[in-house]
């Protein structure tokens, strides 16, 4: 098969990453599927106030394309942004890409992939590459009464920038790493701003300096000075790699240290301080980092609300206390459904068995890549990758370089069809849930991170280890149709 047909789905960081190294190797006939008007993906969706990464920028940056113009360490959410549109135009993507048409059917037949998109259109592909990422599809707190809130109200995600923040009263509900960021941009500039939590965070502290045009100048001048940066801040994250996978490792005590003195030195009023102090280790849930996040959090017109909402009514928020928290705005920053991966799309494999059947106990995939009976279906950033270890950009470019190597058993003809093995998935799954269950995620906390059994849903061996697996596929772990 010299030249077969790829069906990439989503344009965001991965898609976009996936078309262009796709066209490097001599696939060109490909096409990308993006249900909305713009690509970008969660940088695209996610535009609330303060939006930013939490990864350093010159680290969530792809290797082939440093950037010697973010402003900042961690750049803003519209930098981000701004980045992939202007990749994405230099190696000339969007020309492959089918806007405002998702993906709502991929089944397998006769060898080949047969998709149908929201737009009605059918489509035959050798290779689907499902690069819809993991945070995008929304969760809304099922809150009794939400329909009768009076004011606006929006998921984070969605954000309604025609609704003005002016003088009015803002509530949150949620306390994840959306949450904190938006405390942080609008807390003390609103009439009045409420932060309802369920579970307190520990708050990592981190610096956040900015870049200047001498610094900017410098890096374009020199490349070797902005290497200096990417490296400096690849060890800091490697170093948080290796906390996280061991609940017993030094690095995690020290991540646990640095977070409660954060606590205790910055919250000055007792009773507060100890509606921020969480039961759990540090690190069990996705660990958050802020700037400024308990500083924001004591200006003035500013609340943090423990009690537990009973129901939402129509001028606000009802706790159990029976107080009525009156807003005119009302965010839901409750995270999203992340195992969702690819579907809602419906997909069919091997004798029309659904990916709801093969993760019907809970998403697997061997190496979060390839999933048994589902031939030329490969999966970037699916179940049990290293979400929560290091930078989404680092994965994907591994992850792209070892379905190459696969897609090439199918250009050269050694195969028409290639999977995972149902042994070697299981062997790796049973290993993983071993490892995971010794990992700072599996500590006593409730997260996203853990599925219906209470394990953790992630990478939990180191990251040189991660990029040995990619490195080369080891092929008897492999299914193939000659």
């Amino acid at each position: 098969m010299t030249s077969p047909r790829i069906a990439i789905i989503g344009a965001g960081m991965s898609g976009i990453l996936t078309a262009i190294k796709l066209s490097e190797a001599g696939y060109d006939n490909h096409v990308l599927y993006e249900k909305a008007a713009r690509l970008g993906g969660t940088w695209r969706e996610n535009t609330y106030p303060g939006i930013a990464c939490d990864v350093p920028a010159h680290l969530y940056t792809y290797s082939f394309e440093p950037n010697a113009d973010w402003s900042q360490a961690f750049a803003t959410g519209a930098e981000i942004q701004a980045y992939f549109e202007g990749v994405a135009s230099k190696y000339r993507v969007p020309e492959r890409i089918r806007f405002n048409e998702g993906v709502d059917v991929c089944e397998f037949g006769d060898g080949r992939w047969h998709l149908r998109t929201s737009t009605g259109r059918e489509d035959v592909a050798d290779v689907v590459i499902a690069a819809t990422g993991v945070l995008h599809n929304p969760r809304v707190a099922e809150l009794p009464g939400l329909a009768s809130f009076e004011g606006a109200c929006f998921h984070s995600a969605r954000w309604d920038h025609s609704v003005s923040l002016d003088d009015k009263r803002v509530g949150v509900i949620g306390t994840g790493s959306t949450a904190i960021q938006i405390t942080s941009a609008l807390a003390g500039k609103v009439a009045n701003f409420e932060l309802f939590q369920r579970t307190p965070q520990w708050i990592m502290p981190i610096e956040n300096p900015t870049f200047s045009d001498s610094d900017k100048a410098g890096f374009r001048r020199d490349p070797s000075r902005l290497a200096a940066v990417k490296a400096e801040a690849d060890a800091a994250f490697q170093n948080f790699s290796n906390a996280v996978i061991d609940a017993d490792s030094n690095e995690i005590h020290e991540i646990e240290a640095a977070c409660m003195m954060n606590l205790e030195k910055n919250v000055r009023d007792a009773a507060l301080r100890e509606k921020l102090r969480p039961g759990y280790r540090a690190g069990c849930k996705r660990l958050i980092f802020s700037t400024n996040f308990y500083e924001a959090l004591q200006r003035p017109n500013t609340h943090l609300v423990t009690e537990g909402i009973e129901r939402i009514e129509a001028r606000g928020v009802r706790t159990r206390d029976g107080q009525l928290h009156e807003l005119d705005v009302l965010v839901m920053a409750t995270g999203f459904v992340a195992d969702s991966f690819i579907r809602p799309a419906i997909v069919l494999g091997k004798n029309g068995k659904s990916l709801d059947e093969a993760w019907a106990d809970r998403p697997v995939a061997y190496l979060s890549v390839s999933v048994p009976e589902f031939p030329n279906f490969f999966l970037l950033n699916g179940p049990n990758g290293p979400v929560g270890n290091f930078s989404l950009i680092q994965i994907a470019e591994h992850q792209v370089a070892y379905v190459l190597q696969l897609l090439d058993e199918i250009r050269s003809g050694r195969c028409r069809a290639i999977s995972a093995s149902h042994d070697a998935t299981a062997r790796f799954e049973a290993e993983r849930v071993v490892a995971a269950r010794q990992s700072i995620w599996a500590t006593g906390c409730k997260s996203w991170y853990l599925d219906k059994d209470g394990v953790p849903a992630s990478w939990p061996w180191s990251r040189e280890r991660f990029f040995e697996a990619m490195a080369r596929p080891a092929l008897e772990a492999f299914e193939r149709v000659p």
